[in-house]
């Protein structure tokens, strides 16, 4: 219209409709390097996530396996310990007399099946109890007797 010869690009009719596409979106090489490397950043912070899990994991198995090594070792000791007494002759000859293999001056005996139950107050069973001291008077003067012996 004012005539500045501005001249406008022809456009090709002949052209398929392919080549006319709308509006490019255009990303500047900073922009995709910095795209770039946030994804590689991410990727690395994956990998140097799962690789802290694991070394988590194996700690986790190292320690269990200690315990696991600690309660054998221990087991062993007390087997070691259990071995030394089964070896021992006065062992050994306490349980052939259970078998009724003791030595040959020694007479076998056992208590017949049939025979009746001990009473509650037979000597030496469990149920009898020793008679509780009686008490006279308050604890300081049992303790003046006991210290001082009886008095007048």
């Amino acid at each position: 219209m004012y005539g500045r010869g501005v001249e406008l690009p022809q456009q090709n009719l002949a052209a398929p409709p392919s080549s006319m596409s709308g509006p490019r979106i255009s990303i500047p090489s900073r922009r995709l390097a910095l795209l770039v490397g946030g994804l590689v950043a991410l990727w690395l912070v994956g990998v140097f996530a799962r690789q802290v899990g694991e070394a988590s994991s194996a700690a986790g198995q190292a320690d269990q396996m200690r315990a696991r090594n600690a309660a054998l070792a221990r087991d062993v000791a007390s087997l070691e310990q259990e071995l030394k007494l089964i070896k021992e002759p006065a062992f050994v000859s306490q349980m052939a007399r259970g078998y009724l293999l003791g030595s040959p001056r020694e007479i076998p005996f056992s208590v017949d099946p049939k025979a009746p139950a001990l009473p509650a107050n037979a000597p030496g069973s469990v149920g009898i109890k020793p008679d509780p001291a009686s008490r006279s008077g308050s604890p300081l003067e049992s303790w003046l007797q006991a210290l001082f012996g009886s008095q007048p």
